[in-house]
């Protein structure tokens, strides 16, 4: 059986599903706001993170835009140097060949706007080659250099100095007055050149030759003006001229290529008449340097001849002297000797005796020096000759000797041959010269020092030789130390009694008996030896007792 609907029902339906679907939208809103909210929070949190992104990004673009920079500018100073270090000459750090090339173009073209002259020099070193040749490319190096710098010091700071070739520079002129200007500037060039200048150990001084061109006179573009520039310097070369520029001649490019060709293939002859006309040259100077050398001879001569006479003079007054100074030597010593006498004089009187008695020794000694060296350059030194056993006369030397040591607290070492050694000689002139030798070793040895004097015969000869560890003999004195009057300046701090003529006595004497005497020192403070070298007397020879006068020197 079928029910029909109730009517309640049938409004509670409608009702209800409405209600159900506002309860479901009221839902959904809430839904959809809960969405919102995490949409815009979600957006915020986007675009937070995008930010700091681009921040970031920024940041990044910006380093790298620096560091592109800093890279452009390295790039842009490196690629300057480059190109600065491509437009200099290696050798001489001067402006090369293009950039001069360039110099000359800016150049002709202000002249050109403001009516104004341009000089283009071409200079030659002519005598170039021959240094290279002769002293060896490293110096030819050093003169290209040299003479860089020399035409740099002598241009304006507007001017340009460049090299051209080997030996061959370009200067240029940018306004200019005209071709005096230019010919005054050549000349100066050339004389700066000209000047000594010194390398290690050769004296430079430079020839060159000089080519003038100008703008507009000689051409109107830099090929032109270079052109003719380097056609005046074969002439001028070819002429023996310091500097040329042509006058009267076409300003076209094609003259002026012409005149180069045509003074670099000068004709045999005129190179055959240059070479001769320098010959000519040389040969005026050789006659002029003979005449000098002439006059420079006989002047030598005078001078010479004036030194002889001054030096007899000298040697004349050093034996006067002696023998004035020896007049009061004996009434002192007398004196000296009578002090001796008195009875009871006391300590103090037999100090002042001992001290007159030495002082007397040692004027003694130095008065027989002068008269020993003035006898020898004036040949009256005479030597009494005869056969001499040399190690009883250096016994005697000996004990002479030995006293001065022991008051010097020193170690006299003596080492001789028990046989006999004869020579031919005088034995007061020998022991003078042992005696001397000694009394040097003692006098420049330090107390407690060693002095050691050793002899040592072969078939013909004998040596003998003085030996010290004493202050030694500077290098600088060592070849002098027996000329008269050098003493070595050590030595005379060390003890400057003395005239310096002891050991050239010594010289004299043992060449006066045939011998040589020979020196050597390690230098200061390192000692000395003296070694004596005289003959032997042949087995059988006769002894000669006649005595001998010695010549006089023979002036040098």
């Amino acid at each position: 059986m079928n029910r029909r609907p109730d009517p309640q029902q049938k409004d509670a339906g409608p009702a209800g599903e409405l209600a159900g679907i506002q309860e479901q939208t009221s839902l959904a809103q809430a839904q959809l706001e809960q969405v919102r909210k995490k949409l815009a929070a979600a957006q915020i949190e986007l675009d937070d993170t995008r930010a700091a992104r681009l921040v970031e990004a920024n940041e990044r673009l910006v380093l790298a835009t620096l560091a592109a920079q800093r890279a452009a500018e390295a790039s842009a100073l490196a690629l300057q140097e480059v190109a600065q270090a491509a437009a200099l000459d290696p050798l001489t750090e001067l402006p090369n060949r293009v950039l001069l090339r360039a110099r000359l173009a800016v150049a002709i073209s202000k002249a050109r706007q403001n009516g104004g002259c341009v000089a283009l020099l071409v200079l030659d070193l002519t005598d170039f080659r021959q240094i290279n040749d002769t002293l060896g490319h490293a110096v030819g190096d050093q003169v290209l250099k040299i003479a860089a710098r020399c035409l740099t010091a002598a241009v304006r700071e507007s001017d340009t100095v460049s090299r051209h070739g080997s030996d061959e520079f370009l200067i240029l002129l940018p306004d200019i007055p005209g071709a005096a200007q230019a010919l005054d500037v050549a000349a100066e060039l050339v004389a700066a050149l000209a000047a000594p200048t010194r390398l290690d150990a050769h004296v430079l001084r430079l020839a060159a030759a000089v080519g003038i061109s100008l703008y507009p006179d000689d051409g109107e573009d830099a090929d032109s003006l270079v052109d003719r520039a380097i056609a005046a310097m074969y002439r001028a070369k070819w002429r023996g001229l310091d500097s040329f520029a042509f006058r009267d001649e076409p300003a076209t490019r094609e003259r002026s290529l012409e005149l180069r060709t045509l003074e670099s293939l000068r004709n045999p002859l005129t190179r055959h008449e240059m070479v001769l006309a320098e010959h000519q040259r040389e040969h005026g100077l050789l006659q002029e340097a003979n005449a000098q050398l002439v006059v420079a001879a006989l002047s030598a001569r005078e001078l010479q001849a004036a030194a002889e006479s001054a030096q007899r003079r000298q040697i004349e007054f050093l034996g006067v002297l002696a023998h004035e100074l020896r007049h009061p030597l004996a009434p002192i010593r007398n004196a000296a000797a009578l002090l001796g006498r008195i009875p009871d004089g006391g300590s103090v009187l037999v100090r002042t005796q001992a001290l007159l008695e030495r002082q007397v020794s040692n004027m003694s000694r130095m008065v027989g020096d002068l008269l020993d060296v003035s006898r020898v350059n004036t040949g009256r030194l005479r030597i009494e000759s005869r056969t001499v056993d040399l190690i009883d006369l250096l016994d005697e030397v000996v004990d002479t000797c030995r006293p001065a040591m022991d008051a010097r607290l020193q170690n006299f070492n003596v080492l001789l041959p028990a046989r006999a050694i004869e020579v031919h000689g005088d034995p007061v002139r020998l022991a003078q010269v042992f005696n001397n030798l000694l009394d040097n070793a003692s006098k420049y040895t330090p107390k407690g020092g060693n002095i050691r004097l050793t002899a040592a015969a072969t078939a013909d000869e004998v040596q003998v030789t003085v030996s010290d560890n004493g202050i030694g003999i500077a290098a600088a004195a060592l070849a002098n130390i027996f000329d008269p009057f050098v003493q070595d300046v050590h030595a005379t701090e060390f003890d400057s009694s003395g005239l310096g003529i002891g050991l050239t006595v010594v010289r004299e004497l043992v060449q006066a008996h045939q011998g040589t005497v020979r020196v050597t020192s390690s230098g200061k403070g390192a000692g000395s030896q003296f070694k004596i070298t005289l003959p032997l007397i042949a087995a059988g020879a006769p002894g000669s007792e006649a005595p001998v006068r010695l010549p006089a020197p023979q002036a040098p």
